[in-house]
Order: C-alpha cells, then sequence, then structure tokens
C-alpha cells in the first residue's frame, strides 16, 4: 500500500466536496473503492463518466486493478468536460 493525492475536477470536485485528499492503495482501483465509501451518492454516479491520469499518464481502458500507484502519486479525476 503507498501514499498519494487524489484530485477531483469539476463535477467530480463538486461531488466529492473536496478538492483533493489523501488516498492508501496499491491500485487505482483500491483508491477509487475507497473514494466510493467516504462518498457515497453522487461521487459514486460520477465516478462511472471519469477519465483518470496517473502521474500525468492517462489511464484509458486499462483495468483499474492492473493500475499499480506509487509512492506520493497523483490520481487526476476528470469528468467529460463540455465544449473544446
Amino acid at each position: 500500500m503507498v501514499n498519494g493525492t487524489i484530485r477531483y475536477w469539476a463535477a467530480a470536485k463538486a461531488a466529492a466536496g473536496v478538492a483533493e485528499e489523501p488516498y492508501a492503495a496499491a491500485t487505482l482501483a483500491e483508491a477509487l473503492d475507497a473514494a466510493r465509501e467516504r462518498h457515497p451518492g453522487e461521487l459514486v454516479r460520477v465516478l462511472k463518466r471519469c477519465s483518470f491520469l496517473v502521474d500525468g499518464d492517462p489511464v484509458g481502458t486499462r483495468g483499474h486493478e492492473t493500475v499499480r500507484l506509487a509512492e506520493g502519486g497523483t490520481v487526476e479525476v476528470l469528468p467529460p468536460f463540455a465544449g473544446g
């Protein structure tokens, strides 16, 4: 298990009620499961539509359980944005 920061943007930030918070998890799946437990309700729905960056790299279609997190890393939670 490693420690890092989850940063929420736009609708995810509004649903979580915070801009960022720490995580203690080995994988992206574990970090997101913990976020869902801390913020039940709207964030759970928003996360289904989000894309994720881990230390600046897009997760894309990789299984979240396969995405390893690094000590001191950052997970960016990006909901769909309007406009272009």
